[in-house]
């Protein structure tokens, strides 16, 4: 198969050099032009939880040639309806892109592409581009985990495939109910992404204060309750039901709903969101393709979501630097 990985920042770094490493072919393709000439002259540098210098294949867009069999879409949703239309002629007839972005991104990308075209994959681990070339691996090798799955039933052969090169590099999960799986990793990205990018740090300093567990916990609980009257059963995330897990009805078990959220995190406390890394870079964050998403699905359904908003509404501030990420904005938080 002919693979490309578009959008090959640190995660996408990560994922080409692993596949490369395994003998698998792969394109890695970025727009940031510094970091492909790093890619191309010293290969990819893995630092953090491995140190590696692993040789990769990596171009420009505008360098792309042929048709691809599989496309890992790894950029950022604000542009999909752009990077799909680009994307489209790159695509075999045959070929897949595999979304690999956080909130739920298939539908939009399916109206361009077409429904046996697209198919979506979760991905369990974390990491953090801190120079041209540079990734720093910030989860356990041991955590390398990929849930894929189809929006639409017909691409069964396919989606065998592109877990047989996933599995190269991780566990990889071929969900039945893949909505329920894209809400699981909504849940984290919305309550601990949301949360450290709106406090400016990490998945462990969420867990360690206090005052930022509660606000994560919260929404943990508005996503559970959303996805319950959307009638979304959410699948386990490496092993653990979270809907058993966090879910509470009275005081005693949202005490120990409260007591878990450090166990659950630990492996991936080194975990910088990729929305503040954008926000730190200058650049627009996803927060309306993440937290966005589950406000806007509460409203659907009736189910408030006020912390969640909160965070939405900070992280806009930030944006547009009336607030800076800070564990001040504690603070701007009614709970």
């Amino acid at each position: 198969m002919r693979i490309a990985i578009y959008g090959a920042g640190s995660l996408g770094t990560i994922l080409g050099a692993y596949l490369s490493e395994k003998g698998i072919a792969v394109d890695l393709i970025s727009r940031n032009r510094e970091h492909i000439r790093a890619l191309q002259e010293k290969g990819a540098q893995i630092v953090g939880k491995r140190t590696a210098t692993i040789p990769v294949t990596a171009m420009l867009p505008e360098d792309m040639q042929g048709a691809y069999d599989l496309i890992f879409l790894l950029t950022k949703q604000n542009e999909n309806k752009l990077v799909a239309s680009f994307l489209k002629p790159f695509l075999a007839e045959d070929g897949m892109l595999c979304t690999m972005q956080n909130g739920i991104p298939e539908p939009a990308l399916m109206e361009i592409l077409g429904a046996h075209r697209v198919c979506g994959c979760t991905i369990g681990w974390g990491a953090t581009l801190i120079g041209s070339g540079v990734a720093a691996l910030t989860s356990d090798e041991h955590t390398f985990s990929f849930n894929l799955g189809l929006p639409v039933p017909g691409r069964e052969a396919m989606l065998e495939n592109i877990s047989s090169i996933l599995s190269s590099m991780g566990n990889v999960t071929i969900e039945q109910n893949f909505m329920g799986a894209r809400w699981s990793k909504l849940l984290i990205n919305a309550s601990f992404s949301g949360t450290a990018t709106a406090l400016g740090c990490t998945f462990g300093d969420v867990a360690t204060n206090k005052q930022a567990r509660r606000i994560a916990q919260s929404i943990i609980k508005e996503c559970i309750d959303v996805a319950k009257a959307s009638s979304l059963t959410l699948e386990p995330v490496q092993g653990k039901d979270i809907a058993t897990l966090f879910d509470y009805t009275n005081t005693f078990k949202r005490w120990i709903s409260f007591i878990l959220i450090p166990f659950a995190i630990r492996k991936h406390r080194q975990l910088k969101p990729s929305m503040l890394q954008d926000i730190e870079k200058g650049k627009p964050c996803e927060v309306d393709a993440i937290n966005g998403v589950l406000s806007e699905q509460g409203r659907k359904v009736g189910i408030p979501t006020p912390v969640n908003d909160q965070v939405v509404s900070l992280i806009h501030r930030i944006e547009a630097q009336e607030l800076q990420p800070s564990m001040e904005n504690l603070n701007e938080f009614k709970i």
